[in-house]
């Protein structure tokens, strides 16, 4: 993508139509490692943060002279030492905060300068913190009553004291520290390259540069399973799975409740174009991922659009569990088309990749065996809401909006996604005749969509397009291999004449416009969602009727029990009543439901006349329009919509 420079412009207030569920999770490793708790700002005072803190705004002199004896204490200098002074041991501290494998304990010495003395000498003081494993009870322990710590020790201690600590001092400079790796890569030209791709990280540790993809992944290697999803011309889609089982030996039962609480990750891996040299002049460019990103972010609250979480970028091959899912994809599916991973000649030592982490959408429609008309009316209407909602926030085009794009799941506890049953159907109340299916549709993958990004909350404030330009894509002279690609190549051709010409049908390719995808073009909606109900028609599988309850087989009578007592004639009329009421009701039921079904099938033949692209509907001009339409034709309602 390549988003056009901002410009000011009036801008109406945006709003949000519709209800969101519950606010997204944030990304798996959004604290480096997923079963980290977030902290928040109710969380007591800790006093190994608190050191820290002002351990950076000291300046350690190790030239520091010792200063004689005749020179005063400040008076306070003995409570400011008594406040400072905290003993920190391993069991008070939780293993993301401070890790040390030494079974010794560390010793850290800070020179802090008196504010009163100052003016008079460069006198300082020391003041020592110690850091103490679980096992170092016999270890000795500084008191307040150490000589080196009380402003009343002599002048031979206190040169005992800096003797001491100029010596540990030298020790620590000689044998570093242990820390952990932080996986980043120390690469200042590449970390300036992707630098637009990182200002638009979300946490910390995303944010902090380029990671390796390897330590990157190792985070999750023994809590999540990895599996490939999809692929495209764009990259890969790969899913995080919770290893529960896994995760119950090693994880506390309060952090195996936050990581279920993530749900599944879903993450969208792209090659990125290099600056120069191998793969330069292919993949994904900088400027394209941040426009998607910004994209992403900005319609989050959208009701019906992806939920991001965090976007990543990392160098390196593919690590085990990754390139494991590449593997069995290729093994198991006949769609592979892209290069293997591990093919240097594909993708170099150094190749860069940006990870955009995202919510779970659920199933692919090109996956999903549909059969049901309240199935389709609950997809085709879902995603035409959705459209609608983008229109009026940010003036969205989604561009290619082919059944890959568009994701579904049941909102069901069991996460069934079965067509409706009868009793589903007769406890539903929607009066519209949308929602039966319980599908609920979400729109992904924006790499060529187009939108207007409001930068400030101020209305009045500047916007930025962020586009692509779908001529450089090579999308318009490709044909189609069956009826389904043929038919979606063709939507391209009628998307780029609507954009062009105004008039669909106009395919014959002519000059290209500079800068004429920036433009927006809301028909281009209406294009897709045509394509969207003919592909639901075309491809509807044959409905099958509910599976009658078997009878059970006669079992012998058991001795034990008492015979019944044979039934009045009052009493037998009463049952047989009582069937044929049961049995009316049941016909009723089912009659209905046949008139509901043929009801929501005419509506959505009127659609496909109302979207026709030479007879269709001249005043309907974008998804809004629509929505609009088939509210007033009470073919959808107000809660549906808002």
């Amino acid at each position: 993508m390549e988003p056009k420079q901002s410009k000011p412009k009036l801008v109406a207030q945006r709003r949000v139509y519709g209800k969101r569920r519950a606010d997204a999770p944030r990304a798996v490793f959004d604290q480096g490692s997923p079963a980290r708790e977030t902290r928040s700002t109710t969380q007591r005072f800790d006093p190994v943060e608190s050191l820290q803190a002002k351990l950076a705004q000291v300046t350690i002199d190790d030239d520091a002279t010792p200063e004689p004896d005749n020179i005063a204490e400040p008076p306070n200098i003995k409570s400011i030492q008594q406040q400072e002074l905290t003993e920190i041991s391993y069991d008070k501290l939780s293993s993301s905060t401070i890790e040390d494998t030494s079974d010794t304990p560390t010793t850290q010495s800070v020179v802090e300068s008196s504010p009163e003395a100052k003016p008079k000498s460069n006198r300082c003081e020391t003041v020592e913190v110690q850091i103490c494993s679980k096992d170092s009870g016999n270890l000795p322990q500084f008191t307040l009553d150490s000589p080196a710590l009380t402003s009343e020790c002599t002048s031979e201690d206190r040169e005992k004291s800096s003797t001491s600590s100029d010596r540990r001092r030298a020790e620590r400079k000689k044998i570093p520290a242990q820390r952990r790796s932080s996986g980043v890569v120390h690469d200042s030209k590449a970390s300036d390259y992707v630098g637009p791709i990182l200002s638009e990280a979300l946490s910390p540790i995303a944010a902090q540069g380029i990671q390796k993809f390897d330590s990157w992944a190792s985070r999750s290697a023994n809590m999540f399973n990895v599996a490939k999803l999809a692929e495209g011309s764009y990259g890969e889609v790969y899913k995080l799975h919770l290893r529960e089982e896994a995760c119950r030996p090693v994880v506390s039962k309060s952090k195996l409740a936050r990581l279920k609480s993530y749900g599944d990750g879903v993450f969208k891996v792209v090659p990125l174009r290099a600056k120069s040299g191998p793969g330069s002049k292919k993949f994904t460019t900088i400027d394209e991922i941040v426009s998607e990103v910004k994209m992403l972010k900005y319609l989050d609250p959208i009701p019906g659009f992806a939920r991001f979480r965090e976007i990543h970028v990392v160098q390196g091959r593919f690590p085990e569990s990754f390139q494991n899912a590449w593997d069995y994809y290729k093994k198991t599916k006949d769609d592979c088309m892209n290069p293997n991973p591990s093919n240097k000649r594909a993708y170099p030592d150094t190749q860069l990749w940006a990870i955009v982490e995202m919510d779970d959408a659920g199933c692919e429609l090109e996956k999903f065996a549909w059969s049901s008309i309240f199935q389709i009316y609950d997809i085709f209407w879902g995603v035409a809401m959705a459209l609608a909602r983008a229109e009026e926030y940010a003036m969205f085009e989604h561009r290619d909006l082919h059944l890959g794009n568009v994701c579904i799941r049941s909102t069901r506890e069991d996460g069934c996604m079965d067509p409706p049953t009868e009793l589903d159907i007769a406890r539903h109340p929607s009066s519209s005749g949308f929602g039966f299916s319980s599908l609920e549709t979400t729109i992904i993958d924006y790499s060529l969509s187009r939108a207007d990004l409001l930068l400030t909350d101020d209305p009045t404030g500047l916007t930025e397009v962020a586009s692509s330009d779908l001529d450089k894509k090579q999308l318009f002279d490709a044909i189609g291999q069956d009826e389904d690609e043929i038919m979606q190549r063709n939507t391209y051709r009628y998307m780029r004449a609507t954009l062009y010409t105004g008039c669909p049908l106009e395919t014959e390719k002519v000059a290209d416009i500079p800068g004429i995808w920036a433009e927006y073009s809301p028909r281009t909606n209406l294009v897709w969602l045509l394509f969207l109900l003919q592909s639901l028609f075309k491809n509807r599988k044959p409905e099958t009727s509910p599976a009658q309850p078997q009878r059970k087989a006669l079992a012998s009578c058991s001795p034990n029990k008492m015979t019944p007592k044979p039934e009045t004639a009052k009493a037998k009329d009463q049952n047989m009543a009582g069937s044929l009421v049961k049995e009316r009701q049941t016909k009723d039921v089912q009659s209905g439901i046949s008139r509901l079904k043929q009801t929501l099938e005419g509506r959505l033949k009127a659609v496909l006349k109302l979207l026709d692209l030479e007879h269709g509907h001249e005043d309907m001009c974008c998804a809004a329009d629509l929505v609009a339409y088939a509210m007033d034709s009470q073919w959808l309602g107000e809660q549906d919509f808002f």
